[in-house]
């Protein structure tokens, strides 16, 4: 009792609550019941009821609360003497942070004296922040359902089984990775939802759950289940799609009762035929019919084969001492040889977007995927482990060259890389091997030749231009040294469209680089071939000149009186003691490093046009795209079925690695919260090879009832990279020089969606209502806004159980981004309206809140249903129609 006075001491100091809502009017207290997750200070006007209506509060058997109040844990010391609940709801996700995402609850962990609920049947603990089930649970000897969705479980007890009068239990979005061997002993299980975890398998006393009318192991990572899944006799519905799955038991087939098999996107090659004759199997998503995967020349037949499908960019898997194969979301593979670990080791891999200011590319680079992260960083392999990275193919295969390039904390640096074609995937692949972890992508650079030079002296040729070679004579060198050589050829075209009606032509640019800071002790002979259209015969030796430039090809010298070139019939040769950029040019100009520096920033930059289209099915999705101008006619004509929009922009020219944004204007905004806008604008990083491309939805404040909004999008430069020459910088000062181009965006009138005479409710209004048939009885409209109070966080899981599609939802979320509450009313009322018609709707309702772990509001909807056939039943009975009408089927739902 002492504690008891310290709570009631502090809620006399909280006064009206934290949050100054005032103590609400309306009768909250009602009966057994006591429903406050939707109240304001909701564990503040429990506190006060507790104080001032004792007597009537311990007696409460339904309790609701938000985990999100801020004394919740207060409150939780007081639960313990409410010793007849039966039915305690702790959700969290009421409460929404700075981008509008739900915040999960405080709740980690619940006061021991809470296994004294002896009534305690029912408990919701979703949305919180657990990472342990409370010991507490375990001694809840009369719980029969269990929700701890949303959560941070990893394990459940290896006691927990000792909850033998559990129904129903719901874990789904956690990160559990096993299960205990006790959770056979839950006979009385029927539901049992494991989804969205990172399982690795199941035990085999999982077949004890001789109950069991519906299991749901979506989005685990499962290669197989065990035969005893067998034994469920009672099973209904198994619901395995989004796993590893690479092979199924046929005894799944002999189940009596099955009548839906779910095994949608997992790694099935072959299907038993006993389980492919089921007409309720469903296996989209599955390479049937395909070949084993077959990774070239490595012995990797006798590896395990995981294949991960999954929506997210994310996840993980287990490597074991045996080794295996493992293909990524993103098509990328691994291997794993025989003892590359000794102990079971957890691989965390994340796909993320290029940011420029950490992947810094060179001169020249191209990239050509996104960057791959692998986790544990720094643990050393006892084999080198085998990655095959995806990539969108260069342009020139025989001048470019494809490697993968890893970064250490550090700095990037490049791996021996090998392209080849796998049977898992169409396309090219860059494969490489490493013995660390890190961060991983793949990139287009000049291709580069190297060998090692020696005190003996040795020959370099160009395998992209062979009439380029660097001779080092003996004694050049006392340690050996290694050497690289780029070539970048330059077209007649690329010289003629930038230097216009001047008359240059100019050699491949030659780049080279050595290992050391140390000069060469012999001068080294560079061999270059003249300018296309020169020979040694007719050539004015004033009009030839040979530059230098630094690494950066910021700054070019002519160095020809400063060497003494010998020429050829075709060729120049030179000699030089240190290394750097080359280039030969042929021209009447007398000052040629500008025109040359202009040339080689020239070379790094694309041109790119814009793309605006919207969605002909909904104008307010909209597609924005740069394009490089090469691809911009068959990208469009691949859109232009679904899109509808303006031509391209003109022609711009932006370099690799350059930032961008997209800006809505003239009444068209977009939502400000995502993560990529900045500042009111839609950010983006140009990568030529890459899509850069996002859709996204637009609104306007302005009135659309009387006349459609006339708007447009504008694309503007972002901060200047580091690597972008001086003279570009010295272009872009100034908001005018940001801007590149400027498309219309039209947002049609709005058409009225409601019946305009009926009441505005919440914001919404909505037309007259009367789902059901006799049968299964009717819901109203007021039926559904007291169902929509019950909704939560989870109404998305809802919606689409009740049949919705992703892009209604999505739709339905965008248009009500900063109300909760609006959101669930237009999720409940867009199937309303399209099942209005439908007899069977109110069971399909009540099915779906049950496959949304939602049983509490299953159970209201059937009470509704009951309270109106009971009251319908009456009223036919006190006009005596009772023995005309023969059945009592017919009901009609009211409050």
């Amino acid at each position: 009792m002492q504690k008891m006075t310290e709570l009631l001491r502090l809620t006399d100091e909280c006064g009206e609550g934290t949050s100054g809502a005032p103590v609400l009017g309306l009768p909250i207290l009602a009966g057994n019941r006591l429903n406050l997750d939707v109240y304001p200070d909701g564990c503040g006007h429990f506190l006060r009821l507790l104080k001032e209506q004792w007597e009537e509060v311990v007696q409460v058997e339904f309790l609701r609360l938000s985990s999100n109040d801020c004394l919740i844990g207060t409150t939780l010391d007081s639960l313990p003497h409410l010793k007849h609940l039966k039915s305690l709801v702790l959700k969290g996700g009421h409460a929404w942070d700075e981008f509008g995402c739900c915040q999960h609850g405080s709740l980690t962990s619940l006061p021991q004296d809470f296994g004294n609920l002896r009534c305690l049947t029912h408990l919701d603990l979703s949305f919180n922040s657990l990472s342990t089930l409370p010991s507490c649970i375990l001694h809840l000897r009369s719980l029969s359902m269990l929700l701890v969705s949303h959560n941070r479980l990893e394990a459940l007890p290896e006691d927990f089984g000792c909850l033998s009068k559990l129904t129903f239990f719901s874990a789904m979005k956690n990160q559990l990775r096993i299960l205990p061997q006790s959770i056979g002993k839950l006979s009385m299980l029927q539901t049992l939802d494991l989804s969205e975890n990172v399982l690795q398998f199941l035990p085999e006393k999982i077949g004890d759950l001789h109950n069991c009318t519906e299991l749901i192991l979506s989005g685990n990572c499962l290669s197989s289940i065990p035969n005893s899944l067998a034994n469920l006799k009672c099973l209904r519905r198994l619901h395995l799609h989004s796993n590893f799955l690479v092979t199924v038991p046929a005894s799944l087939a002999s189940l009596p009762s099955l009548s839906r098999l779910d095994l949608q996107n997992n790694y099935l090659r072959t299907i038993p035929t006993e389980i492919q004759a089921l007409p309720f199997v469903r296996l989209h998503g599955n390479p049937l019919g395909e070949t084993e995967p077959y990774l070239q020349a490595y012995n990797c037949k006798a590896a395990a084969t995981v294949v991960i499908h999954s929506c997210f960019s994310s996840g993980s898997f287990i490597v074991t001492s045996e080794g295996c194969k493992v293909v990524l979301p993103c098509g990328i593979l691994f291997f794993f040889p025989p003892g590359a670990v000794s102990d079971l080791l957890p691989i965390c891999f994340q796909t993320l977007e290029p940011d420029p200011q950490w992947v810094k590319l060179r001169h020249h680079d191209v990239l050509l995927s996104t960057v791959l992260e692998l986790q544990p960083h720094g643990f050393k392999f006892q084999q080198e482990v085998h990655i095959w990275m995806p990539f969108v193919s260069p342009q020139n295969l025989r001048q470019r060259q494809v490697v993968v390039r890893t970064f250490n904390g550090q700095s990037w640096s490049d791996l021996r890389t090998n392209v080849e074609q796998t049977e898992e995937l169409t396309g090219l692949v860059a494969h490489c091997s490493v013995l660390h972890f890190s961060w991983f992508l793949v990139v287009s650079r000049l291709v580069q030749d190297e060998c090692k030079v020696s005190a003996e002296g040795t020959l370099l040729f160009s395998s992209v231009d062979p009439d380029i070679k660097v001779i080092f004579p003996p004694g050049v060198t006392k340690e050996p040294r290694s050497v690289k050589m780029q070539v970048l050829p330059v077209s007649a075209e690329q010289i003629d469209e930038i230097t216009a009606e001047e008359v240059c032509l100019a050699s491949p640019l030659l780049c080279l680089s050595q290992d050391s800071l140390v000069d060469f002790l012999k001068p080294v002979r560079i061999q270059l071939p003249l300018p296309p259209g020169v020979t040694g015969l007719d050539l004015d030796r004033s009009r030839l000149h040979l530059l230098h430039g630094d690494l950066q090809g910021q700054t070019w010298d002519d160095i020809t009186s400063q060497v003494v070139l010998e020429l050829t019939h075709i060729y120049v040769v030179f000699e030089v003691t240190h290394f750097s950029w080359y280039w030969l040019w042929y021209t009447t100009k007398t000052y040629i490093e500008g025109i040359a520096k202009k040339v080689y920033d020239r070379l790094r930059l694309y041109q790119v046009n814009f793309i605006a289209l919207q969605r002909k099915k909904d104008p307010e999705q909209v597609l924005l795209q740069c394009v490089p101008r090469h691809k911009v006619d068959p990208v469009v004509k691949k859109l232009q079925q679904r899109y509808r929009g303006p031509e391209p922009s003109d022609m711009v020219e932006m370099f690799e690695g350059e930032q961008f944004f997209a800006a809505f204007e003239r009444g068209i905004s977009i939502d400000m919260d995502r993560p990529d806008c900045v500042d009111g604008r839609l950010s983006f990083i140009f990568y030529s090879h890459l899509k850069n491309m996002k859709e996204v939805y637009v609104t306007s404040p302005m009135d659309r009832k009387g006349q459609a909004v006339k708007g447009q999008v504008s694309f503007y430069r972002g901060a200047i990279p580091e690597s972008i020459p001086e003279n570009a910088s010295r272009r872009r000062k100034g908001s005018d020089s940001l801007w590149l181009a400027t498309l219309p965006i039209k947002l049609p009138q709005l058409k009225p969606r409601w019946d305009e005479n009926a009441s505005p409710l919440c914001g919404f209004s909505f037309p007259p209502l009367n789902l059901g048939s006799a049968e299964t009885g009717y819901l109203t409209q007021a039926n559904l806004l007291s169902i929509a109070r019950r909704v939560g966080p989870d109404w998305q899981t809802i919606g689409l159980n009740l049949g919705l599609t992703y892009q209604q939802i999505e739709r339905i979320g965008h248009n009500n981004r900063e109300d909760l509450d609006k959101q669930i009313l237009g999720m409940l009322f867009s199937w309303a309206q399209q099942n209005s018609e439908d007899p069977n709707c109110v069971s399909k309702l009540i099915t779906a809140m049950k496959e949304s772990g939602r049983q509490d509001i299953a159970d209201e909807v059937e009470t509704i249903i009951d309270l109106g056939r009971q009251k319908y039943s009456e009223s036919i009975r006190r006009v005596g129609l009772e023995q005309e009408s023969g059945t009592e089927d017919s009901a009609v739902a009211m409050m």
